[in-house]
């Protein structure tokens, strides 16, 4: 298997790490993906890279761009573009609503992560501004900070009980 478990019916595929230490998520939203059939078996094995990708809404849709799905090698010619654009599926309503909130300065729309959920892909969105590199440092510092504070109170209670 290609991910962690995570509920009934539905299992990872690949976790964009860095997009929640680039930038600081304000909501996330879950979008169906458009994708052709070696595309689909790729995800199956795992084979795809969220490293700078992002979501833009044009013309009233919104698109996936940047996202590398390595071609499938049982497909032979069939195979996409690699770094295609891929449209995402959303109610009308939830575009509309995401291109308000786009519109505010430095928003933007990153891929948190890809799963399956009952057979199907799914892509979790983040509305998200971006951090400064002092912020970056500051939130790496409050983690490091529980981490200790969390290991404290662990041997406390170990000693304890």
């Amino acid at each position: 298997m290609a991910g962690k478990e995570q509920g009934e019916g539905t299992r990872t595929i690949v976790r964009n790490r860095r997009a929640r230490h680039d930038y600081d998520v304000l909501e996330t939203v879950e979008a169906g993906i458009a994708l052709l059939g070696p595309e689909v078996k790729s995800l199956r094995a795992g084979n795809v890279n969220l490293a700078d990708s992002y979501a833009q809404i044009r013309r009233g849709e919104a698109w996936l761009l940047h996202v590398h799905v390595h071609p499938y090698p049982q497909a032979g010619r069939e195979n996409p573009d690699p770094m295609r654009e891929r449209r995402l599926l959303l109610h009308r309503r939830e575009i509309a609503r995401l291109a308000g909130r786009l519109g505010e300065a430095g928003t933007t729309l990153v891929p948190l992560s890809l799963y399956w959920k009952s057979g199907r892909c799914k892509v979790e969105l983040a509305l998200a501004r971006g951090r400064r590199q002092a912020d970056k440092r500051h939130a790496i510092r409050e983690r490091e900070e529980e981490r200790e504070v969390r290991r404290a109170l662990r041997v406390r209670r170990e000693r304890s009980g």
